[in-house]
């Protein structure tokens, strides 16, 4: 067990994790970068333990992965078990019940009473580029429409999907075709503010399609219904309603891309949830396996059994030890009501966020739904320019006080606050204190 508090014991970070990083700079590519180089030695809830004894409180969850926290009781024995039972077989070689229940749970737990079929694989990126296929095969259409600041990958397909040059897509085209990009309802940059977005933007947008991609086109619209990378920016009230229905009336494909905001994160099961949103394909990813490898694409069962055998697939998809940590992983989230946690956690972080916003006019806007809260820094709230450079001091201040924050957006100027849902009250708030002492100093 780990205490659930900050210890400090060393400047972070320490010697022994100095060392370390010079072996990693030694060693690894420095394509793989890191945000705060102190080498990690255990994690528990909301305290990630180093190599040198500090404990440092944890705000990103790996990146909205560790939704039950590191150490899970549950977690830890379902995957003692399933490596001593068998690690790999390939489920398209000789399948086994694991792969099997993480498709049945998807299929009970996603939005929409309709028939469902599942198929799983490692990666968000990985399960985006099949959601993709599988628009393609079944519309007989090739376009896919995503959004500014929108974040789905990696890969040279999720790359052209993606809309952030640096570090994601410098130098690494031509990417692939077929992929266009529309606005984004972004309430608090849209021009006029919030209440024209959310009078203008669902017509504006979709007028777009029409005027330069056309319906008859279109395979599917791709969209976060948070989206994550970009600044954790929600559209306004009534937009991903308007936009699915859109979809659905022009033999659209409504894609969500659930990868960062699934599985308890925005204080329902999906962030779709809010609004009674029903996707024809959602994908899922990082939150649903407790840290182990995982994802999947979760679909009409009209649409997902058009696909011919061998169509979908991979080597380690649906791994049955990633399985086993899933299915542990949804079953804490269910027993420990941890959709009912996230919205605790959000009234925290906003009142906490709340209390910066009227001290400091750097802060342009509060947002965000369950333990997925951003925090949006400006230089002033009038011309509304983005802040990048406080933004990363007050970065750096945290990691040197001992608390693991992110940031993100597509103008590098947002703060994410992505705390395990296992978090206590206590840790949280203290969290808390030491971001506005990170703050204060920045300024």
């Amino acid at each position: 067990m780990i205490e659930q508090r900050r210890i400090l014991n060393t400047a972070i970070p320490g010697p022994k994790s100095h060392e370390l990083h010079q072996r990693k700079l030694a060693s690894v590519s420095t394509g793989v970068s890191t945000g705060l180089p102190i080498y990690v030695e255990s994690g528990q809830d909301g305290i990630l333990r180093d190599v040198d004894g500090n404990q440092l409180i944890d705000f990103g969850s790996g990146i909205a992965v560790t939704s039950v926290g590191n150490g899970n009781q549950r977690i830890i024995d379902a995957v003692q078990k399933q490596i001593a039972d068998f690690t790999h077989t390939c489920f398209m070689v000789t399948p086994y019940e694991e792969y099997v229940e993480v498709c049945e749970e998807l299929n009970k737990r996603t939005p929409g009473s309709h028939e469902k079929r599942t198929a799983l694989f490692n990666s968000g990126a990985e399960a985006v580029e099949n959601a993709v296929k599988v628009a393609r095969h079944y519309t007989g259409k090739d376009a896919i429409v995503a959004f500014d600041h929108a974040y789905h990958g990696r890969t040279n397909l999720t790359l052209a999907m993606t809309a952030k040059n640096m570090p994601y897509k410098h130098k690494f085209g031509p990417f692939a075709s077929e992929l266009y990009r529309v606005p984004m309802a972004y309430p608090y940059r849209w021009p006029g503010g919030e209440k024209h977005c959310e009078a203008e933007a669902f017509s504006y947008i979709t007028d777009q399609i029409h005027a330069q991609i056309g319906e008859e086109n279109t395979a599917a619209v791709i969209i976060e219904p948070i989206q994550g990378e970009g600044g954790f920016i929600v559209p306004p009230p009534g937009f991903l309603p308007a936009l699915a229905q859109w979809c659905r009336d022009h033999d659209i494909l409504f894609i969500a891309d659930e990868v960062q905001s699934g599985f308890c994160r925005s204080g329902d099961w999906f962030a779709v949830d809010h609004e009674e949103v029903v996707p024809d394909i959602i994908v899922t990813a990082k939150g649903i396996a407790g840290g182990m490898p995982l994802s999947g694409i979760t679909g009409r069962a009209d649409i997902m059994d058009t696909i011919h055998g061998g169509g979908l697939g991979g080597t380690y998809g649906g791994n049955p030890v990633a399985c086993a940590a899933a299915l542990a992983s949804i079953e804490t989230m269910e027993a420990d009501d941890l959709a009912g946690r996230a919205r605790e956690i959000e009234g925290i972080l906003k009142a906490r966020l709340g209390e910066l916003s009227e001290k400091y006019e750097q802060v342009g806007e509060v947002r965000g739904r369950g333990a997925m809260i951003a925090m949006e820094l400006v230089e002033d709230r009038v011309t509304k320019a983005p802040a990048a450079a406080l933004t990363g001091a007050i970065n750096k201040a945290c990691h040197e006080r001992g608390l693991v924050t992110l940031t993100c957006g597509t103008l590098g100027n947002v703060f994410r606050f992505l705390p395990p849902l296992t978090i206590s009250d206590d840790l949280l708030n203290e969290g808390m204190d030491i971001f506005g002492e990170a703050f204060a100093a920045s300024v």
